[in-house]
């Protein structure tokens, strides 16, 4: 068997928009209805949501018979928790809260085997195809692709230097702890929060790297699209069934 290609890694590197959009909610149910509905890549998010590992080994196969590209998000920038994802056959990972260089550094070194990082090797992992693929540990990182999330205003600070690290693949804005960190908690469309937000895609993309963010406004993702934004999140599960269900309820409430 062949390393399977990312085609999410492939199309950052090519400058293709990526619309993706936010499974929060646990189980290979709704992991499987997200997938057939046209996004090109889909966020497991296993920081702020129930999902744990056996969730997201069953809805990463739900997923994998369809065009899409699944995107894990680990609890937090923890080798062990990253290793686990990896071993399970994620091939992209979004760590959250990454504020400097180093911590960017650690990252990479958690996606890699020795002698280029730390990654424990394990030979029979639904990665390799449980041993098929004879050349996994030596071409494994050909198809991993790392997004690191900045999320304060002293991350962005660290931008550039955070770009530079090789084995960051992309770099992703979280605006609403930006905005809590900057003095505006629940206040992610501020004037000075949505003014941080543009100067930290276009310095993102001067130093060479695709970024991406989430926002729930349709007007704002074409917005930060046009600031330079390659992988862009619309949307929530959680948040697009809220919304039709409040949406029927009021059709038929006084």
């Amino acid at each position: 068997m062949t390393l399977p290609v990312n085609a999410f890694k492939r199309a950052l590197a090519e400058g293709r928009q990526q619309i993706g959009l936010w499974n929060s909610i646990p189980g290979s149910l709704t992991a499987e209805l997200l997938a057939g509905c046209g996004f090109d890549w889909i966020v497991i998010d296993t920081e702020h949501a129930l999902t744990d590992i056996p969730d997201t080994l069953a809805m990463m196969q739900a997923m994998a018979a369809y065009p899409v590209s699944a995107v894990v998000r680990p609890a937090s920038n923890d080798a062990v928790l990253i290793k686990r994802v990896l071993d399970l056959g994620a091939q992209t990972l979004m760590i959250p809260y990454v504020q400097t260089e180093a911590e960017a550094r650690a990252a990479v070194a958690a996606m890699r085997y020795a002698p280029r990082g730390i990654r424990g090797v394990a030979g029979l992992t639904r990665a390799s195809r449980f041993g098929q693929v004879a050349d996994y540990a030596q071409r494994a990182e050909d198809e991993l692709c790392l997004i690191v999330q900045v999320e304060t205003a002293s991350a962005l600070d660290e931008i550039e230097a955070i770009a530079a690290v090789d084995g960051v693949h992309g770099i992703f804005i979280g605006p609403a702890d930006l905005a809590a960190s900057m003095g505006y908690p629940g206040q992610a469309a501020h004037p000075e929060v949505v003014a941080a937000i543009e100067l930290a895609i276009k310095r993102i993309v001067a130093a060479g790297k695709p970024a991406g963010i989430l926002t729930l406004s349709p007007d704002f993702a074409v917005t930060c699209m046009g600031w330079g934004t390659r992988f862009t999140a619309v949307g929530m599960d959680l948040s697009l069934l809220a919304q039709a269900a409040r949406g029927l309820a009021r059709q038929f409430t006084p």
